[in-house]
Order: C-alpha cells, then sequence, then structure tokens
C-alpha cells in the first residue's frame, strides 16, 4: 500500500510549462499583429473588404495544415519535434512577411506563419497536459493561454508605438516576430519528451527519468502504472479511430466547444477593433489605443481564469461566460447602432474580452486537452483544433463583408444567439474534469 506522501518539483514544472507555452506567445503575436497593421495594409494594397477578410483569414487556413501535420507529426516523432518546427516556422515567416513586396507574396507568408500557429495552438496545451500533475493541470493548460493573451498585448503596445514611424511601420510590426521565435527555438532544445508520448514509444526508462523530475518516486510509480494501464492494446491509430462508438462523445464535445469558441465571435473584436471602433468615428490614434487597452484586460483576466480553472472548475466557467457574452453582445450591438459615443462603446467591449479571458478562451483550451483517451490524444485534439481554425476563418472573413452590408453592429446580434446556444450546449454536454487525472478521465469516458 503506498503510504509515501507525493511531492512535486513545482518550479521545474512550471518552467517546462512556460518554455513550451511561448508558443502561445507566437499565436498571440501572429494573431494580434494585424490589428495595428491593417490600417497600413489597407493603403499598401488597395484592400477591399473580400481581400481584407482573406489576408485576415489566410492565417486560419494555415493553421488547419498546421494541426493535421502537428497531430501526426506528435504521435510518430514526440511532442518536442514538433514544437522545434513551429518556432523554425514562425521565424521564417515573420521576416518573409515583413519584406513582402507585394499582396500575393504577403499572404502566401501569412499562410506560412497559419501553419507555425496551428501546430504550436495543438501541441503546446498538450504537451503541457501530458507532463502536469491532475491538481495543477488546468492552471497549467491556462499558461498556454496566459503567454497568448502576453503576446496580444506586447504586440499592441508595440504596434502602436511604432504607429507614427511612417507608411514602413507595418513591416517593422511583423518583422519584429522573428525575436520571440528565436528564444522559443533555444528553449524547446531544454524541454524533456512527454512522459506519455515516451511510453507509447516504448521508451519506459526514458519516461520515468522525465517523470523523477517532476515529482517524487510515488508519482513516478503511481503515473507510469496509470500510463502502462491505458495503453494496454495500443496500436497505431488512423483518424478513423477518432471517431468508433467508444470516444464519440468526447470528440463531438470537443469540436463543438471549439468552434464555439471562435464563432462567438470575440476574435471579431481582437482583428478588427480599428473597422469597430472607426464606425463610431474614432481616431486612428484612438483606435490602436483600444487594441492597447483590450490586450491588458485580456491580460488581467486570463489571470483570474488561471486562478479559478482548478477552484470553480471547467463547466461553471464556460456556463458564465457564454451567458455573459450573448448579454454583452447585445448591448454592444445597440450601441453601435445608436453611433454611441467611442468611449462607451469602449467599455462593453472591454467588458465582453473580461467575459470572453476568464471563460472560453483558456477553458476550451484546457478541456480539449484533457477530453480524450491517451491513445487518441494527438489525433482527436488535432481534429478539435481543426475545427477551431475553420471556424476563425469563416468569422474572420466574414465580418468584413458583414459588416459593409449591415453595419459594424449587425453581425454582434448574430453573435450574442451563438453564445445563448452556447451557453445551453455547456450546460447540457459538458462534464466537469477538475481534479482527474488524464487516466481517471478515460476510465470515465469509457464507463460512460
Amino acid at each position: 500500500m503506498q503510504t509515501e506522501t507525493i511531492k512535486f518539483n513545482s518550479g521545474y514544472i512550471i518552467g517546462i510549462s512556460f518554455i513550451s507555452a511561448l508558443g502561445g506567445y507566437l499565436f498571440g503575436f501572429d494573431f494580434a499583429v494585424i490589428a495595428g497593421a491593417l490600417p497600413f495594409l489597407r493603403t499598401e494594397f488597395q484592400l477591399d473588404v473580400w481581400w481584407e477578410g482573406f489576408l485576415t483569414g489566410s492565417l486560419a487556413l494555415g493553421c488547419i495544415i498546421g494541426c493535421l501535420v502537428a497531430g501526426n507529426l506528435a504521435d510518430r516523432y514526440g511532442r518536442k519535434p514538433g514544437l522545434m518546427l513551429a518556432a523554425a516556422i514562425f521565424a521564417v515567416s515573420s521576416l518573409g512577411m515583413a519584406f513582402s513586396q507585394g499582396l500575393t507574396m504577403f499572404v502566401v507568408m501569412r499562410f506560412s506563419a497559419g501553419i507555425g500557429v496551428g501546430m504550436a495552438s495543438m501541441l503546446s496545451p498538450l504537451y503541457i497536459a501530458e507532463i502536469s500533475p491532475a491538481n495543477v493541470r488546468g492552471r497549467n493548460v491556462a499558461i498556454n493561454q496566459l503567454t497568448i493573451v502576453t503576446g496580444i498585448l506586447v504586440t499592441n503596445l508595440v504596434n502602436y508605438f511604432l504607429a507614427d514611424s511612417g507608411p514602413d511601420a507595418w513591416r517593422w510590426m511583423f518583422g519584429l516576430g522573428a525575436v520571440p521565435s528565436i528564444l522559443f527555438m533555444l528553449g524547446v532544445l531544454w524541454l524533456p519528451e512527454s512522459p506519455r508520448w515516451l511510453m507509447q514509444a516504448g521508451k519506459g526508462q526514458e519516461a520515468a527519468k522525465v517523470l523523477s523530475k517532476i515529482g517524487s518516486s510515488g508519482f513516478v510509480e503511481t503515473t507510469l502504472k496509470d500510463i502502462e494501464s491505458s495503453l494496454r492494446g495500443y496500436k497505431k491509430q488512423s483518424y478513423g479511430a477518432v471517431f468508433e462508438k467508444g470516444v464519440r462523445p468526447a470528440v463531438l464535445v470537443g469540436i463543438t466547444l471549439a468552434v464555439f469558441q471562435q464563432l462567438c465571435g470575440i476574435n471579431v473584436v481582437f482583428n478588427y477593433t480599428s473597422t469597430i471602433f472607426e464606425s463610431v468615428g474614432a481616431s486612428l490614434n484612438q483606435q490602436l489605443f483600444e487594441t492597447v487597452a483590450i490586450g491588458i484586460v485580456n491580460l488581467v483576466f486570463t489571470l483570474v481564469a488561471m486562478w479559478q480553472v482548478d477552484k470553480l472548475g471547467r463547466r461553471p466557467l464556460m456556463m458564465i461566460g457564454s451567458l455573459g457574452l450573448s448579454i454583452v453582445y447585445i448591448i454592444l450591438a445597440f450601441l453601435l447602432q445608436s453611433q454611441a459615443a467611442a468611449s462607451m462603446v469602449s467599455v462593453f467591449v472591454l467588458l465582453a474580452i473580461a467575459m470572453y479571458a476568464t471563460s472560453l478562451a483558456p477553458v476550451t483550451w484546457v478541456l480539449i486537452s484533457e477530453i480524450f483517451p491517451n491513445n487518441i490524444r494527438g489525433l482527436a485534439s488535432s481534429i478539435a483544433i481543426v475545427s477551431l481554425w475553420v471556424a476563425y476563418f469563416i468569422l474572420v472573413f466574414t465580418f468584413p463583408v458583414l459588416a459593409d452590408k449591415l453595419g459594424a453592429y449587425g453581425p454582434f446580434y448574430l453573435y450574442a444567439v451563438i453564445c445563448m446556444l452556447g451557453f445551453l450546449f455547456v450546460k447540457s454536454k459538458v462534464k466537469e474534469t477538475k481534479g482527474q487525472t488524464l487516466e481517471e478521465l478515460e476510465q470515465n469516458l469509457i464507463m460512460h
């Protein structure tokens, strides 16, 4: 009988979580840089609303490829090589966008950046979930969201200060992404491979060595036993295995949550801040200042989510966020429609960001990293996250067109309805996962 008190090397766990989560920082950079650069790109490339939507959304098309590549790569070669490749793609594409001489070249490079974002968006939370003890897994996976929002805030600040440096300011905005990319690449060299992947690859001794750096011998013994049990009868899985009867409910929940996180509409606020505030008469300087305010609120409330995700739980946070967003969107749409003062619009934009940052933004990633069985986690995660990026492309591609036809306020009524439907889905279909090991969650899935 196990009597030893299990101890954890918290500093080491947080350290490797943060390094892995630097992929999230680069995700935040590529995601946010477009908001500050769009006013310049409209002039540089003479964009109409269709091209504006496609240029913004081309990142998501790359993300889809990145996720599909990463799922296969992660299961075949391990989590670490995938993170390394993502970092290299980020560095090359950042410089490629900065030196683009035409619209085609720019879109190709933004698409390439998306491949890196897609790989990191899947591999960083997956890796963190696999190296984290159950009692802090939610908080640690949310570190990935923290680095995403830090990337968004730092990028928005840099954009704000670069905005007055002339018509080529956008080149600096994109080119500076090479700096964190190289730091990420150097950090990944230091990371251990995921112990769950090592066990799957038949490298039990290496897995034990990694686990011994994470926790005491009792933790190593228990975790190895649990992983071994969950991998019993393991064979290389194809995408067909993801939709087998036993795991289909979890996969459908994962896909629906991923799609909902995007179609809830908040990312039009991040990507089209300038369009929204321009519609109520805000100057370019004020538009760029709003992106900074959004970044600060996003960061503060992500910290609130990290504090609460392992206490209050995943399900309550998702329900509060989706219902709250639905209400805030209706008020925001009304304010935009009645041409309210930019300061009033700003209050409700920031309130929507706070709701999202505390709930759908981090918790969706946490759930996707938790709810799938060990032997298909890589493939199932990639399918859920591909669905997320398809939804993101639809969202950002359609917004300029809808705003042109309906006014900037029109789409927010639609997003309010989607958020209400999301609330009902979470209430009826999503089960709480806090405090359970990945292997316990898998057992519960099998029993249901």
